[in-house]
């Protein structure tokens, strides 16, 4: 059973304090990292072709009288 939890590295807290210590690491964080981080969402999301694939259309809207 070498698969087993290390019960001294298990930590709890409230959700509180983990956002809190979320939005510091990402705060912190480069915008290399933050740049990888939304291209592998986006992957994980969308497939693979929505970052290799062209970018959408822009759509322009106009306002009727």
């Amino acid at each position: 059973m070498e698969n087993r939890m290390n019960r001294r590295d298990v930590s709890f807290s409230t959700f509180k304090q983990h956002k809190l210590e979320e939005r510091e690491y990402w705060s912190k964080a480069s915008v290399e990292e933050k740049m990888k981080t939304i291209t592998y969402l986006r992957e994980c999301f969308y497939g693979p072709e929505a970052t290799t694939g062209r970018l959408q259309r822009l759509y322009k809207f106009i306002k009727q009288q």
